[in-house]
């Protein structure tokens, strides 16, 4: 399975210590060279930035041949979507609402830090809700209503 990243889920993955999961869960995990900026910008957290500086020969920098700007996306969203695309990726890891949505209308399969949590505990990779615990210690806004989905489809 081929994944693109966002800017997202690798920032929050890291911040938890659970990004290892991604080359267990996934054949290939691209990223456009938005992603690397932002997850290289000062206001981002050290620990995210040295990981970056360092990053896994998993981890594949590519660039997407179409540069279009879309609406209301900041640049790492708009190249991950057009990456995705471009690549036939099998989903888009991506949390921000408004980037998911135009990925959905792209005909993208989406995925969300949440949906990499719940599979790496599918896998026996670690325990989900020891991460959604180490989660709500950071930035990350969890939404309610999908947390609630995840848990009531691991329960159903």
């Amino acid at each position: 399975m081929v994944v693109v990243a966002d800017t997202s889920p690798l920032n929050y993955l890291i911040l938890i210590e659970h990004v290892g999961v991604l080359p267990l869960l996934y054949a290939r995990v691209l990223i456009p060279p938005a992603v690397v900026e932002e997850l290289t910008n000062p206001r981002t957290p050290p620990s995210v930035r040295e990981w970056v500086a360092v990053r896994p020969a998993w981890l594949e920098v590519a660039t997407p041949t179409s540069s279009v700007a879309l609406p209301a996306l900041d640049p790492g969203e708009s190249q991950a979507i057009m990456l995705a695309i471009e690549a036939g990726a099998d989903a888009l890891l991506i949390d921000d609402q408004a980037g998911r949505k135009e990925a959905m209308r792209r005909g993208l399969a989406v995925a969300g830090t949440l949906a990499v949590l719940d599979d790496a505990d599918e896998a026996g990779l670690l325990k989900f809700e020891d991460a959604v615990a180490r989660l709500q210690g950071t930035s990350f806004r969890i939404s309610r209503a999908v947390l609630s989905e995840i848990r009531r489809k691991r329960t159903g």
